[in-house]
């Protein structure tokens, strides 16, 4: 049973002050669909169907979020190949992945327990299911104890398959900087999908994805903000909930053909001024996101990604 069809009703009706917290509270109601949202939201659980642990065993990746020493958002790959994801029971979920050396998610996981959010994303049937929980390194890997487990319906994600593995390497070669270089800053523009992640001070952090059209992220010139339009989703608000709350946030580029992660930490400002959205057809708002440091990692994904079928659903290009 596909993940997003498989939840039950995690929470009693009429209690959606308990499901969301201030900030996507304040989101839905500007947008007009707290309604909405409260049902939609009965859907979050505090377990793990054993139909999600299944689905997690087919995942050669997840998309973790997380933050530094600093407080700064960050969003990681964590590769493992099939398998390396599984549901111990229905509350605790091992990743055997590590993060890849100088990665931020390093640093997040020395404290002892550590807020994280899990996105796994299965490309070729555009399922997804999102993990929200508390985590320590243990000697086996990650071990995630699921607070919060929902799936997303398919919208905007690009059917893909991994064709060819890439040559192995030792450590992946490594570059930080302030600001994108062109380079860097091809790869956003060129982007059909990215990932963004979150977090709420006391609920913790959340992972989550995006897509549309390539070139639907916009980069400055001088490569310090970018600026991507916000499509109509599950209305639960997560991720712009939690920018509402605390602007920090991280981003998550992958190079599909020679697997390099780009990742971006910063702040993100929601823009809800009309004359702006409406010059991005299918944006119901925007996100401009301020850099303020860069990670990119070569071969941080070990095969290479090919491209099946764009989503029928990416709205045209920007006018």
């Amino acid at each position: 049973m596909a993940p997003q069809a498989a939840i039950g009703e995690g929470r009693a009706p009429g209690r959606a002050h308990t499901l969301f917290h201030e900030g996507e509270l304040a989101v839905q109601r500007r947008a007009g669909v707290d309604r909405v949202a409260a049902k939609v939201g009965r859907n979050i659980l505090p377990f793990v169907p054993p139909e999600y642990g299944e689905f997690l065993s087919r995942q050669p990746f997840v998309i973790v979020a997380s933050r530094d020493g600093c407080g700064r958002v960050w969003a990681s790959p964590l590769v493992g190949g099939v398998g390396f994801a599984r549901a111990l029971d229905d509350r605790r979920v091992l990743l055997t992945g590590a993060p890849t050396p100088g990665d931020p998610l390093e640093d997040a996981l020395v404290r002892s327990q550590a807020r994280i959010g899990v996105l796994a994303i299965e490309f070729d049937s555009r399922l997804r299911i999102r993990l929200n929980g508390m985590a320590q390194r243990t000697a086996d890997g990650i071990l995630l104890t699921v607070e919060e487990a929902f799936g997303n319906c398919p919208k905007f994600i690009q059917r893909r398959l991994p064709t060819e593995a890439l040559p192995r390497q030792g450590t992946p070669a490594h570059r930080a900087a302030e600001a994108l270089d062109s380079g860097q800053a091809a790869l956003a523009r060129r982007a059909d999908t990215f990932f963004i992640v979150s977090a709420h001070p006391e609920r913790g952090a959340d992972a989550s994805h995006r897509g549309g059209q390539p070139g639907f992220v916009e980069v400055s010139d001088d490569g310090r903000r970018l600026i991507f339009p916000d499509y109509s989703g599950n209305r639960m608000f997560q991720t712009l909930g939690n920018l509402t709350v605390d602007p920090r946030a991280g981003l998550l580029f992958l190079d599909w053909d020679t697997g390099t992660a780009l990742q971006l930490t910063g702040d993100a400002q929601i823009v809800w001024d009309q004359d702006a959205v409406r010059s991005r057809p299918g944006a119901e708002r925007l996100v401009e996101f301020e850099i303020a440091a860069v990670h990119e990692f070569e071969r941080a994904m070990p095969a290479r990604w090919s491209l099946i079928e764009p989503s029928r659903l990416n709205p045209p290009g920007n006018r």
